[in-house]
C-alpha cells in the first residue's frame, strides 16, 4: 500500500529522517510515534504531496484516494452539512456532471450519471454526514448553520467529519483528538476500528492508540521501526530493547522503585479479592510503562505544597454563567487536601465554567464560594499558552517568580521539562504549542500550588512529556481538579469522578472504564432512536434509571475502600520511616534502649494496623464484586 525506500527527508537545514525503508500494507492501522519535532506530521507532508524527498522514495499504488484533516476553514456561509459532505469527492463530482447532462439535455450521460449516484451510495450521503456530525459532537439544529457561525474547534471537528467522510483508501489524521471531548474520542474510535482502508495516526493519546493500532511506526534518531501491536505491546517491546542499555537501565530502577511501592502492599494477597486482582494489574502496568520511557528528557516533581489548609475550597448552593445566562444550576461541593476529582461531561456542558469558578473567576450568579486562608491555586488552561510574555525567555519568567533563585538553580529546574542550554535563555515567541505548554506547567510546578485546576493540561504534549506528567501528579500532595480527555491520565492520577451534565454537577458512581461503558450505550442508543418505538424507549430509559441507582447504592462501600486506600498509604510510609529509623545502628547502644523499645513497639502497632486495614480493604472490595456480579446477573 505505502512504500518508503532508502527515504531521506529534510524539512529547512534539519534532517529528521535518514535511509528509511518500509513497507505498510493494506488495510493495516498504524501509530506514528516519536518525540515532538522528529517529522511526524512532516512525514505526512510528504505522503500527501506537499514536502519533497530529499533522498530516496515513497510510493503508494496508482489512483489511491487519500483522505487528511485540513488545518484551515474558510469562514463561509455555506450550511456545515454541506460542508461536510464535500469530503465525498466522488458525489460532488457526479453532482456535477448530472447538472452539467442536465443543461445539456443528455439523457443517454443521465441515465449512466444516476447509476453511479445509486451504486456508491449517493441517496444516504446527507444521512452518513449527519450521523459523523453526530458524533463528533453536533446537535441536530447544528448542521445547518453557517460554517463561519463555529469557533476555531468546532470548524476542526468539521474539518475531521469533511475527511472521515471521504470514501479513502489511505487517511492520515494528526492529533485527531485535540479539539474533541472524551464522548467525541470514544466515538471516534468505535468508527475507526471499523475503518476499510489504511490509517495512519499521529496520537498522543495511549488509550485512543492501544484501541484502534494494529502497528506502530516509531521515528527516533532518524529512523522508523515498525513494531506489530498496539501501543503497550510497542512499550513492552522497546522497554526491552532499551533494558540492554546501562544508563538506561539505572534510570529504569529508579522509576520501578518508585512505582513498585504502589504493588507491594497488596501483591501477597491478591489473589483474595477479584478487585484486588485488578488493582494489581493496573499499578503493575505503570512497570511495563516506565522502561519505555527511561530516555525521556523529562524529569520533574511537585514539591510538598507549603500550607495545607482543611477544607481548601467550599461552593456552597451556587449557580453559574455568564451575563445571566445559566449554565449549571444550583450545587454545592467541597474540597480537601488530598482530593483528585476528574470531571467527566460533554463539550459544552459546563467542565470549563466548573474550572473557572473555582479558580475564582466572577462568574457566581447566585451562593458562595468560600475559600481558605493560604488557598495556593495553580490553574493551567489553553489561554495562558497565549499570555507568556513572548519576549522573554523560559529563565526570564522563572526568575520573575523567584529573584532570589540562582540561576543555576532555575536552569536545572528548567532541564527537567527539557529546556537545556540556549533554550532556557532564548524567547518564548517561536516556541510551539508543545512547547509552550511545559513551560505553562513548568511554573505552575515551580509555585508550589495547594491546589491544581488542569484543563485539558495533556494538548500539544508528546507521550514522554503525558507520562512525567502523570508521575508527578501521582506523588502530588495536594488537591487536584482535572478536566481531560486522556484517559489514561484520568485513571491514574485521579480517585473520583464528577459529572457535568444537564447544568447538573455531581459525583458519578463508577470509575472512567464505567463513563466509557455509558457513552458506548448512548451512542448505541441515539444511532437506533429513530427506528425504535416509543415504548421500547420508554424501557431502555428504565433500564438506565435503574442502573444509576445500582451504583448509587453501591457508591457508600467505594468510599469505605477509598478511605482505607488512604489510610494504607498513610500507614504504609509510617511503616517504611520506622524501618529507617530502626535501621540506625547507633539505636542499639545501651544509652538507647528505651527509644528502642518505644519504636519496636510503635512498628508492632504500625505493622499490626497496616494488616487489619489490608484485611478490611479485601473484605470490602470482595463485598463490592459480589454485589457487582450480582446487578450484573440480574440485568
Amino acid at each position: 500500500m505505502l512504500n518508503f525506500s532508502d527515504l531521506s527527508l529534510r524539512r529547512g537545514t534539519r534532517q529528521l529522517l535518514q535511509g528509511v525503508s518500509l513497507t505498510i500494507h493494506a488495510r493495516q492501522r498504524v501509530g506514528v510515534t516519536g518525540a515532538n519535532g522528529t517529522g511526524k506530521s512532516s512525514l505526512f507532508a510528504l505522503i500527501r504531496g506537499e514536502l519533497a524527498a530529499e533522498g530516496g522514495s515513497c510510493s503508494l499504488p496508482p489512483h489511491t484516494v487519500i483522505a487528511h484533516v485540513a488545518q484551515e476553514t474558510p469562514a463561509v456561509d455555506q450550511a456545515a452539512l454541506d460542508y461536510v459532505l464535500d469530503g465525498d469527492r466522488e458525489l460532488r463530482d457526479i453532482q456535477r456532471q448530472i447538472a452539467a447532462a442536465e443543461h445539456q439535455h443528455d439523457g443517454n450521460a443521465l441515465a449512466g450519471l444516476y447509476e453511479r449516484f445509486e451504486v456508491i451510495g449517493a441517496y444516504t450521503a446527507s444521512s452518513r454526514a449527519a450521523q459523523l456530525m453526530h458524533g463528533l459532537g453536533f446537535a441536530a439544529e447544528q448542521q445547518n448553520r453557517p460554517v463561519r457561525a463555529f469557533s476555531g474547534g468546532w470548524r476542526m471537528r468539521l474539518n475531521l467529519a469533511q475527511a472521515l467522510m471521504c470514501r479513502s483508501d489511505l487517511l492520515l489524521l494528526d492529533e485527531p483528538t485535540n479539539h474533541l471531548d472524551l464522548e467525541a474520542v470514544i466515538w471516534l474510535e468505535e468508527w475507526l476500528r471499523s475503518y476499510p482502508g489504511t490509517l495512519l495516526l499521529i496520537s498522543h493519546d495511549r488509550d485512543f492508540l492501544d484501541r484502534i493500532v494494529t502497528h506502530v511506526a516509531h521515528i527516533e534518531q532518524g529512523k522508523v521501526t515498525l513494531y506489530t501491536g498496539n501501543y503497550s505491546a510497542f512499550e513492552v517491546a522497546r522497554a526491552q530493547a532499551l533494558a540492554g542499555q546501562q544508563s538506561a537501565y539505572e534510570k529504569q530502577q529508579r522509576e520501578m522503585v518508585h512505582m513498585q511501592s504502589f504493588v507491594e502492599r497488596f501483591r501477597a494477597k491478591a489473589s483474595k479479592a477479584r478487585q484486588a486482582q485488578s488493582r494489581l494489574k493496573a499499578l503493575e502496568r505503570l512497570t511495563v510503562i516506565g522502561p519505555a520511557h527511561v530516555d525521556s528528557p523529562f524529569n520533574f516533581s511537585f514539591r510538598p505544597p507549603r500550607l495545607m489548609p482543611n477544607p481548601l475550597l467550599q461552593l456552597r448552593e451556587v449557580r453559574a454563567g455568564y451575563a445571566g445566562r445559566e449554565v449549571l444550576k444550583t450545587f454545592s461541593m467541597t474540597i480537601a487536601p488530598g482530593d483528585r476529582i476528574g470531571l467527566l461531561g460533554h463539550n459544552g456542558a459546563g467542565k470549563s465554567t466548573l474550572i473557572k469558578l473555582l479558580s475564582g473567576e466572577p462568574l457566581l450568579l447566585s451562593g458562595e464560594r468560600h475559600e481558605a486562608k493560604g488557598l495556593h491555586l495553580g490553574y493551567f488552561a489553553q489561554h495562558q499558552l497565549e499570555q507568556l510574555d513572548e519576549q522573554a525567555s523560559p529563565l526570564l519568567h522563572l526568575q520573575r517568580l523567584d529573584p532570589k533563585a540562582t540561576e543555576q538553580q532555575l536552569r536545572d529546574f528548567l532541564g527537567g521539562f527539557a529546556f537545556i542550554g540556549d533554550q532556557a535563555t532564548a524567547a518564548v515567541k517561536p516556541l510551539s504549542g508543545g512547547e509552550r505548554a511545559r513551560l505553562v506547567l513548568a511554573l505552575l510546578v515551580y509555585q508550589r500550588p495547594n491546589l491544581l485546576l488542569l484543563d485539558e493540561p495533556t494538548n500539544h504534549l508528546d507521550l514522554d512529556m503525558r507520562h512525567a506528567l502523570s508521575m508527578a501528579l501521582q506523588d502530588y500532595q495536594g488537591a487536584m481538579v482535572i478536566v481531560s480527555h486522556d484517559r489514561h491520565l484520568l485513571r491514574t492520577v485521579t480517585d473520583t469522578l464528577w459529572l457535568v451534565a444537564n447544568q447538573q454537577v455531581a459525583p458519578f458512581a463508577g470509575d472512567i472504564d464505567d463513563y466509557m461503558s455509558q457513552v458506548r450505550q448512548q451512542g448505541k442508543d441515539s444511532n437506533t432512536q429513530a427506528a425504535s418505538a416509543d415504548e421500547s424507549g420508554s424501557s431502555k430509559r428504565l433500564q438506565r434509571q435503574q442502573a444509576a441507582e445500582r451504583r448509587r447504592q453501591l457508591q457508600p462501600l467505594r468510599d469505605q475502600i477509598k478511605a482505607l486506600d488512604k489510610k494504607i498509604e498513610g500507614l504504609s510510609h509510617d511503616k517504611q520511616r520506622l524501618e529507617l529509623t530502626l535501621g540506625d545502628i547507633a539505636l542499639y547502644e545501651p544509652a538507647s534502649k528505651e527509644r528502642l523499645k518505644q519504636l519496636l513497639a510503635e512498628q508492632q502497632q504500625v505493622v499490626a494496623s497496616l494488616q487489619q486495614a489490608e484485611e478490611q480493604w479485601l473484605d470490602l472490595s470482595e463485598q463490592l464484586q459480589q454485589l457487582t456480579d450480582t446487578t450484573e446477573a440480574g440485568e
